[in-house]
């Protein structure tokens, strides 16, 4: 009965020490997943900023987006076969219609729209690689590597943002 007790013990301090980890594990493959949705989706975008934008300024970000979140993909794509994740191929649905949303302007209005979607969407991708970063697995040493680009982007948008919309 003793020894029954102490490996049911035994066993269930094994779980629990076990868990965090492996919780930790599937956050940062979950984490991957969207990040590489993500670098998917910005070079899909940048593709349109180049096609429907009217100023210097938007095009050259979209020319930015295109090799930043390529190479970016190359990385987090690595991160995750490390981790023992299946890489994505396409963006998010939800990704997908904001896409098509945008595909559907030009000029001026794309230049702001686009602007507002990149200050948005950065903003929160900075949130969720910063909560990353402090891991110590693949996916956080990818996401500290990301960090600065991602803040150069946002500081981009944030700069087409004041341009296109006069100021604010």
């Amino acid at each position: 009965m003793k020894t029954k007790l102490l490996l049911g013990a035994a066993a269930l301090a094994v779980a629990l020490s076990a868990g965090p980890s492996w919780a930790q594990d599937k956050d940062s493959q979950a984490f991957l997943k969207e990040a590489i949705e993500g670098n998917l989706a910005e070079v899909q975008m940048g593709q349109l900023a180049q096609k429907n934008g009217s100023s210097a300024g938007v095009k050259s970000f979209g020319q930015m987006l295109m090799k930043d979140h390529s190479d970016a993909n190359e990385k987090a794509k690595a991160a995750a076969t490390a981790l023992k994740v299946a890489a994505p191929a396409a963006p998010s649905s939800k990704q997908k219609a904001d896409y098509d949303r945008m595909a559907k302007m030009t000029g001026a209005q794309f230049d702001k729209e686009f602007a507002q979607h990149m200050v948005k969407d950065h903003e929160e991708d900075i949130k969720a690689y910063q909560k990353e970063s402090s891991k110590n697995d693949e996916a956080g040493k990818y996401a500290k590597e990301a960090l600065p680009t991602l803040q150069k982007h946002l500081q981009t948008a944030k700069s087409l943002t004041s341009s296109t919309t006069g100021s604010r």
